[in-house]
């Protein structure tokens, strides 16, 4: 088998035997050997949110590193899953395979594909249903991973829910709820325990992502956004203070608020010469 590892033009097959290779009990590396479903499940997560990274900043060289790192993640899993009888990667392949064919009926089968983007995502969203019923999954709820960024499970949790009709009919009603918890919050940090004031805190939270789901925002996406605008915008308060230098630590809030304004104004000025 070393022809196949060494074969750069194998594709999976040869990732399939390095891996194999990698967990032989006798010959592999001692650390692949020791690796479980939940040792490797952190990397898996890890990778998944490298690849949306790469994607956010248009790396395309570093993107296809990033989509390596996260196949191999599946071919770990699967390994392990194989070594204990749970499934193998050709098995995992079939069930993918089969589901896309079976969610499709409008390219594999004989459903129409005159129709449109949203209609397609509500038949999408009735075969899945459809799915979880076959799994004695009835809850509306049920499925919806654990595990999940936490916004991002809030606004699966609210999409579910709203398919049933639990839903406030209008971007005005979440507002008001954001005023409400807000208002309990404030409450709460002033009477209560450390404990009921982060309940009010995430109540907060999860409306809203109430409202980005109401406004067709992706909450994990803004907030990633909106970090990368404050790395960039402290980073260059960072380099003002150097020019003057200093250091933050060495600076207070008053001239670093300055300088923060300072900063946004020259970005306002440069996007509007664009």
């Amino acid at each position: 088998m070393d022809d196949l590892i060494h074969d750069r033009e194998a594709g999976i097959e040869r990732l399939l035997e390095i891996m194999q290779r990698l967990r032989n009990p006798q010959t592999g590396c001692p650390w692949d050997i020791e690796q479980t479903f939940q040792t490797i499940a952190p990397y898996t997560i890890e990778e998944a949110y490298e690849v949306a990274d790469a994607i956010e900043r248009g790396n395309w060289t570093e993107l296809e590193g990033e989509l390596g790192d996260l196949l191999l993640q599946t071919v770990y899993h699967t390994a392990i899953g194989e070594e204990a009888g749970h499934f193998s990667f050709k098995s995992v392949v079939t069930a993918i395979s089969d589901k896309m064919v079976a969610r499709h009926p409008h390219v594999f089968g004989d459903d129409t594909r005159e129709k449109s983007a949203d209609q397609q995502t509500l038949d999408w969203e009735t075969i899945k249903a459809a799915e979880r019923a076959g799994k004695a999954q009835g809850g509306a709820l049920d499925g919806v991973a654990t595990n999940l960024p936490a916004l991002l499970r809030a606004v699966k949790l609210q999409k579910r829910a709203a398919r049933v009709g639990f839903d406030w009919p209008s971007t005005d009603e979440v507002i008001d709820k954001i005023a409400e918890e807000a208002a309990e919050l404030v409450e709460a940090r002033d009477r209560l325990s450390q404990d009921e004031i982060t309940e009010e805190f995430g109540d907060l939270l999860f409306v809203m992502a109430n409202l980005a789901r109401h406004l067709k925002i992706d909450p994990e996406e803004a907030l990633r956004k909106t970090n990368a605008k404050f790395t960039r915008r402290f980073e260059a308060v960072e380099a003002r203070l150097a020019a003057r230098g200093r250091q933050p630590e060495e600076s207070d809030l008053a001239e670093m608020d300055a300088l923060w304004d300072a900063v946004k104004a020259d970005e306002k000025a440069s996007q509007g010469s664009n």
